[in-house]
């Protein structure tokens, strides 16, 4: 162990000048990109909680200037926010739950060899290009009476071609075969082996399923313009929408007159719905943040293996 380490450290202490050089170059560049793409975040955050006369003026650069939480007042004081809230809470918990079952499933038969493999594929592959559009599938739904009901905002979009494809692969290449055959041995059948064995052994590419689909029931805002009539029933971004677009419009300032004040003028309205606009980015993105920080580790390696060519 001692020698490997002496020849560690001989071999570093060999390096050129030129590739010092080249290491000092690619970390300043790295520092450069993760400035570029953190700071973004950084100044939503600090403009949610400084003043809106600071924003206006261009002063809330590094940090907070005049230090005010009137921006998360007026979103968490809107009546239908925390109701908002728990319902995203179900629809992107169902929801990627039904998605990563019907996906693996879906996955699973692909990587097994059968009959028609080919036809079954380019039918998938097929819908990546070619939809019917929003309207014939909005009237579809309406007849199947999904309209204005909670089920279409678990089911719909419940499977993304790209993500199967994904699926597909790493159960192809990370689940040896023989594992099938020694459990067809012991009596096991599809269904057996798919939730006993392969379930186990996709952690990883189920993790990564979770982030996509996840981020992308968190994210949806437009299923539910189309397809839901009751406020109750609204995700956390479609109200957040309305919220920034009432507050900058400032025609309809009934449901905000109790966060700005009743004889604030409309042009004070406006000025304060700067700060609510950065206040609603902060609530809608920090639960994904976590979530996407928390499960990095198994996205990369799922991402990687998937990606494998199969």
């Amino acid at each position: 162990m001692s020698d490997s380490l002496a020849k560690r450290e001989d071999r570093l202490s060999k390096r050129t000048s030129k590739e010092k050089l080249f290491d000092f170059v690619n970390n300043v560049i790295w520092v450069i990109i993760v400035l570029v793409v953190l700071y973004p975040l950084w100044l939503i955050f600090i403009a949610s909680v400084s003043s809106a006369d600071a924003i206006y003026a261009g002063k809330v650069l590094i940090v907070p200037i005049d230090f005010s939480l009137i921006g998360y007042e007026a979103v968490f004081q809107h009546p239908l926010l925390m109701r908002s809230y728990l319902n995203s809470i179900i629809y992107t918990f169902l929801g990627t739950l039904v998605s990563f079952m019907v996906t693996m499933m879906a996955a699973y038969a692909l990587s097994r060899s059968f009959y028609g493999k080919k036809f079954v594929n380019l039918y998938f592959i097929f819908t990546m290009f070619f939809t019917g559009g929003l309207i014939p599938q909005f009237l579809m739904n309406r007849q199947l009476g999904l309209y204005n009901t909670v089920t279409i905002m678990i089911i719909i979009n419940c499977v993304s071609v790209w993500n199967l494809m994904i699926a597909r692969t790493y159960i192809s290449n990370s689940i040896p075969g023989e594992l099938y055959e020694a459990a067809v041995l012991d009596g096991a059948g599809h269904f057996t082996y798919f939730f006993k064995v392969v379930i186990p052994l996709s952690k990883t590419i189920i993790a990564v399923l979770c982030v996509y689909y996840g981020v992308a029931r968190w994210n949806d805002f437009f299923t539910a313009l189309v397809y839901i009539r009751d406020d109750v029933k609204l995700p956390l971004q479609t109200v957040l929408m309305r919220i920034i677009a009432t507050a900058q419009a400032g025609s309809s300032l009934d449901s905000f007159m109790g966060f700005f004040g009743d004889g604030r003028v409309i042009s004070e309205a406006i000025r304060r719905a700067e700060v609510v606009k950065y206040c609603c980015i902060v609530v809608a993105t920090a639960p994904v943040i976590f979530v996407f920080i928390y499960m990095q580790k198994f996205f990369v390696e799922g991402v990687t293996m998937g990606s494998l060519k199969g």
